[in-house]
């Protein structure tokens, strides 16, 4: 079971690793859904943990289409990116009608170079999501999907990602990484109907459930004994 865990600091990504996350999704604007953070912080996290971490490709909030001018911002975000080294992607792209921005994901793909990528939360604004994970699967770099199943919290689209789950089992790529709105109370029921191997935790895990809070030890753990100890 992997664990992902929401860092936008370095002190985040040390407790999230001493503290059972498997992997860092690295942040700035946490109440804007992550934006892309500063290469001084990605450096800087690079070196202070030793999981994986991926770095959020998004260089504003205010939709997932993007002009020609955020495209160039992209693609110079992930050439320093790659740059840095050891580290992977988070991006999503849309067309004006809510579909996989097909031709800008390749480009951005081609300059991620060989980079593991998750398609982030821009997927559950799409329509049909069972066809744009029939697209996604065609790019061996996406190796992650993360989504709440189309729903404001991955518990109340429950029923969908365990549909996209299924599908997933049988293309065996990419992962569906289930997150929003997940908490250590409720886990075992979702991944009982689910069935998904890779959940992701942001608020949850922080001090009094708070997103401009550090990332919380106890709640982390809580999180990371149910993983451990769950089967299906």
């Amino acid at each position: 079971m992997l664990l992902e865990v929401i860092a936008t600091t370095v002190k985040d990504a040390v407790t999230a690793e001493r503290h059972g996350a498997d992997r860092i999704e690295l942040i700035t604007g946490i109440l804007e859904g992550g934006l892309t953070p500063s290469l001084g912080l990605i450096e800087a996290v690079r070196e202070a943990v030793s999981i994986p971490v991926r770095v959020m490709v998004r260089p504003h909030a205010r939709s997932f289409c993007y002009d020609a001018e955020d495209v160039a911002v992209m693609l110079r975000d992930i050439r320093h990116i790659r740059a840095a080294g050891g580290l992977s992607l988070v991006t999503g792209v849309l067309r004006a009608d809510h579909s996989v921005d097909v031709e800008l994901l390749e480009r951005l793909l081609e300059a991620a170079d060989g980079m593991d990528v998750t398609f982030h939360r821009a997927f559950d604004e799409i329509p049909d999501q069972l066809a744009a994970l029939n697209v996604l699967c065609r790019y061996k770099q996406i190796t992650d999907v993360l989504t709440s199943g189309g729903k404001a919290t991955a518990p109340e689209g429950a029923e969908r990602i365990a549909v996209l789950q299924r599908l997933s089992y049988i293309q065996r790529q990419p992962l569906i990484l289930a997150g929003s709105g997940l908490t250590a109370e409720g886990l075992k029921d979702f991944l009982e109907t689910t069935a998904v191997r890779s959940v992701h935790f942001g608020s949850a895990v922080r001090v009094d459930g708070n997103p401009l809070r550090p990332v919380d030890p106890g709640r982390l753990e809580a999180v990371r004994q149910i993983l451990n100890t769950w089967k299906r």
